[in-house]
């Protein structure tokens, strides 16, 4: 866990600044139909804080834990990130992703091994699904801030 946790303070520190640096035009531009812009991604990883915060939770407090999926797409059309500052998107996306870090750094070493069943029914560990967080955040990350 500790090369997870210290993945995710990497992008806490570097992301807001990356983001920010990207020209005002470029945040809301998609790269073809269908696709998110790098705003509307952002806010995707917002989407995704939100669910894994709370799947992080409750694979504590419920088992056996069983993983809900949710509508990507639909989460970021209602949030409507792309009509929304850039500035509010950024400081929502640190705020969450402080709190993610705060359960992964004051998880109990014995509860990175309770199993967490995702939908197509495989079984992994709670410490597997939140490092597969950070990882589906770098892919993001990678798509809209080079170099991260």
């Amino acid at each position: 866990m500790e090369t997870t946790i210290a993945r995710l303070q990497k992008h806490l520190q570097e992301v807001p600044q990356a983001f920010r640096a990207i020209p005002a035009e470029q945040t809301t531009k998609s790269p073809a139909p269908e696709k998110w812009s790098p705003l509307e991604i952002l806010g995707h990883l917002c989407d995704s804080a939100i669910n894994n915060l709370g799947r992080f939770i409750r694979a504590q407090t419920e088992q056996p834990y069983h993983i809900v999926p949710y509508k990507q797409n639909e989460w970021v059309s209602i949030q409507a990130y792309q009509e929304r500052p850039v500035e509010e998107i950024v400081q929502l996306w640190i705020g969450l992703n402080q709190s993610v870090l705060q359960v992964m750094k004051s998880m109990p070493p014995d509860k990175g091994q309770l199993r967490c069943e995702v939908p197509d029914g495989t079984t992994v560990t709670l410490e597997w699904l939140m490092t597969d967080y950070v990882d589906h955040l770098e892919h993001h990350l990678g798509q809209i801030c080079k170099g991260i």
